[in-house]
């Protein structure tokens, strides 16, 4: 059986027969004075050892567990890109049209976004090593986390009207601090509680739909808050965003008031 050698010196590799196993001879490359591994120095790697019951023939019955991938099937893409064109075309009008969007359609819109951005934000941030959940469970999992994450912009327009604001224009960047707090706080422990991710992971899996339907409200022209907001007064009196206050002309006065009224002091 040949023997493989390879050379100290210039590292070439190359096979001499068994019958020079432990002499000594030159390199056919580099000529350097080299000596053949004899039997001594072989090592024998065994196969391992199949525990387990096995068939008459005597292969293992029982199979190995192959891990199994989530992978997003065409429709949920579809679905997934139709729900983002549809909310950034809807925005779009929003903002161009002046109008300003309803709460119902707000929450809609929030509710809406939540499953497929909490589903990107846990594809990416899925510890690899574990494999993630698949299937129901990563369904019923990933569900509790979209709720959680629509429900924290309930929780901003709860605790902005707690603190005395008839609109969120009127919530001052303090305030805005605090409410952002509070969602994040929320949006992070869900996601460690049913996702099992990691504080830093969890922190950027929220970051995800925080910032998408942040940056789309955005885009719609809601005022959240009053670094958003134009004049704050306005949105109590049901004026958009960007449109401009009409005038409203007064009535003509007469130039002589009559001799019976009463004069100013």
């Amino acid at each position: 059986m040949p023997i493989p050698v390879t050379c100290p010196g210039c590292l070439s590799r190359f096979t001499v027969s068994d019958k020079f196993a432990g002499k000594q001879g030159p390199c056919p490359k580099c000529k350097q004075k080299i000596t053949v591994p004899d039997k001594s120095q072989e090592v024998v790697i065994h196969a391992p050892e199949n525990y387990g019951p096995k068939d008459a023939a005597g292969k293992p019955v029982l199979k190995p567990i192959k891990r199994v991938e989530f992978t997003p099937n065409g429709l949920q893409i579809v679905v997934a890109i139709c729900v983002a064109a549809v909310s950034i075309i809807a925005a779009l009008w929003a903002r161009l049209a002046g109008i300003t969007p309803p709460t119902w359609a707000l929450a809609l819109v929030a509710a809406a976004l939540a499953y497929p951005l909490s589903s990107i934000g846990y594809t990416f941030f899925k510890d690899d090593e574990l494999g993630g959940y698949i299937g129901k469970e990563r369904l019923m999992r990933l569900g509790i986390c979209a709720g959680v994450f629509a429900l924290t912009w309930a929780v901003y327009w709860l605790v902005a009207k707690y603190f005395g604001n008839r609109v969120l224009a009127q919530v001052d960047l303090l305030q805005m601090s605090i409410l952002v707090a509070i969602m994040f706080g929320l949006g992070v422990a869900v996601s460690i509680g049913c996702c099992e991710l990691e504080v830093g992971q969890s922190f950027f899996h929220y970051s995800i739909y925080f910032v998408a339907t942040l940056l789309l409200a955005l885009l719609a022209g809601v005022q959240l808050a009053e670094p958003f907001a134009t004049n704050p007064d306005d949105a109590l009196l049901g004026v958009p965003k960007g449109s401009q206050k009409v005038l409203l002309p007064q009535p003509n006065l007469p130039a002589n008031p009559p001799a019976n009224a009463p004069q100013a002091p």
